[in-house]
């Protein structure tokens, strides 16, 4: 007797049932977006050619990221990509994987941002660069530095800000924080989503988690040992009335808003996202006595 074919059904069929089992995330998606992956195409083509047979090489090809996503790697990883801000982006073991969260942080950003004159944006801690190029792309009146520590993470974000066309606007410098800057104009805004997961807990983070680089994870003791070194040196960046906006972890809000209030900021708020987790926290450079106005520079709200 012929044995079965493996088609893109069959396969689809074994693997989502496969990767429930394991408390794969989003088993029946995870199966698709790798099956997509190793046959070079669409999700939505795959349900075009369910019958079609998968030739060898791609069902070993297959076999393995199967395997490997069951050892908890991440899917992202696997296939290299990841959607964030309408874009796809270039993400390996280098980078933090972007979350949909992170997307209100460039939200916000684009809404402070004037749309009749030039901006310049900092941010910190680029990663794989997606927000810095997000911003770019949403704003073509903007010029983005963003620095990065990891010298790994600035390769994969000036590859992502070649490949989706703004080289030109986003400069990636690799140093720690404010320190690759020199004196120059100040910033707009001061962007970023830095390392907020208290030490004790990185233990506890799904092993999926746990693969992505400890440095873009570990924000100290009490997770906020890097918010505290933005929040210090953020003010002596911006313009009068620039806006400092961050990322933070579920909360910690009433913390960053003690820590941006203390350092002096204007119109600190906190804002939740939509599961009511604490997730940004806004604050702006207050005006001195001898600080006027520039053009295009930002008032007290972002919105």
């Amino acid at each position: 007797m012929t044995e079965q074919p493996w088609t893109v059904r069959r396969v689809l069929g074994w693997t989502a049932p496969h990767f429930e089992k394991l408390g794969v995330d989003a088993p029946r998606l995870t199966a698709e977006l790798l099956l997509a992956h190793v046959l070079d195409t669409s999700r939505v083509r795959l349900y075009a050619d369910l019958d079609r047979p998968l030739e060898k090489g791609e069902l070993a090809a297959f076999r393995t990221l199967i395997a490997r996503r069951s050892a908890g790697e991440p899917t992202q990883y696997l296939t290299g990509r990841r959607e964030f801000y309408g874009h796809s982006f270039q993400v390996d073991p280098r980078v933090l994987i972007p979350r949909p969260e992170t997307e209100l942080l460039v939200e916000a950003v684009l809404r402070a941002l004037p749309r009749d004159s030039n901006s310049r944006v900092l941010e910190l801690g680029a990663g794989s660069g997606c927000i810095a190029v997000s911003i770019a792309l949403g704003n073509a009146r903007t010029r983005v530095v963003a620095t990065e520590l990891s010298p790994d993470a600035v390769e994969v974000a000036r590859s992502n800000a070649r490949t989706l066309g703004v080289a030109d606007r986003v400069e990636v410098r690799q140093g720690d924080l404010f320190a690759p800057l020199a004196a120059g104009r100040p910033f707009e805004v001061v962007a970023s989503n830095p390392p907020y997961v208290a030490r004790p807990e990185l233990p506890t983070l799904s092993a999926e988690v746990r693969k992505e680089p400890h440095l873009a994870l570990d924000g100290g003791e009490d997770g906020l040992d890097v918010v505290r070194r933005i929040v210090s040196g953020a003010s002596a960046w911006l313009v009068p009335g620039g806006l400092l906006a961050l990322e933070i972890g579920d909360g910690q809000g009433p913390r960053v808003q003690s820590l941006l209030e203390d350092a002096g900021y204007g119109s600190v708020r906190i804002e939740r996202d939509l599961a009511r987790h604490d997730r940004l926290a806004f604050g702006t450079r207050n005006r001195g006595p001898q600080d006027t106005p520039r053009e295009g520079s930002l008032g007290s709200d972002p919105h």
